[in-house]
């Protein structure tokens, strides 16, 4: 009987525990959600199931309910979950001085292609001259939306289109509407609202200051 205990004691001993996965959500859509799991980034929709077998069952623009090892989680922006429990990351911070003809200028990336960028404010979206575009890869004309866009030059055909990540310095989005004009304008490419307003940025003296909002 004893010997038979010991056995089973043994056995229960060897069986493997499921680790648990480090998770945070770094950005929240109607219906999927951004997650950072293991390390590892991903967009995931609701239904689905990412890395590490987490499932995103509900998601909005304030939470998303999650699915980690078996048990429901409710989690908001910016929160990370593992064993120990939650915490808030340190926000990115880059600061960028003003620089030719009083603009604010830096160095970022469209899906994961080098580029640089004019930053603008009053551009409601990232807008790319076609000839930028197609140097990342982007079909536009083919997965595009088409659109009339008013410039400063007049209107132009234009298509709306969704960058899968977008970078500036070290600062990541992903998932951010841009603008694709016919043409070679804009000459520089423009980094607008629909980036800037994922994240907080403020004017200090003679430099911009961008911060991460995870």
């Amino acid at each position: 009987m004893l010997r038979n205990l010991a056995i089973m004691l043994l056995f229960c001993t060897a069986w493997p525990v499921a680790a648990e996965p480090q998770v945070r959500v770094v950005g929240l859509f109607s219906n999927a959600a951004v997650l950072t799991i293991d390390g590892q980034r991903t967009l995931v929709k609701v239904g689905q199931q990412g890395p590490s077998g987490v499932r995103v069952l509900e998601a909005d623009s304030r939470s998303a309910l999650l699915e980690i090892n078996g048990r429901q989680q409710r989690m908001e922006l910016a929160r990370e979950y593992s064993q120990g429990g939650y915490s808030t990351p340190g926000k990115q911070q880059l600061i960028i001085a003003r620089g030719r003809g009083g603009h604010y200028w830096v160095n970022g990336s469209v899906n994961g292609h080098s580029m640089p960028f004019l930053l603008d404010t009053g551009a409601s979206s990232i807008a790319l001259n076609a000839r930028q575009a197609r140097r990342l890869g982007i079909d536009f004309a083919g997965q595009g939306q088409p659109m009339r866009v008013t410039t400063a030059s007049g209107e132009e055909k234009g298509w709306r289109v969704n960058l899968r990540s977008v970078k500036a310095g070290s600062i990541e989005v992903l998932g951010v509407e841009a603008i694709v004009l016919e043409g070679d304008y804009p000459v520089d490419a423009l980094l607008g609202m629909s980036f800037l307003n994922r994240i907080g940025w403020r004017q200090e003296q003679d430099s911009l200051i961008l911060e991460a909002k995870f």
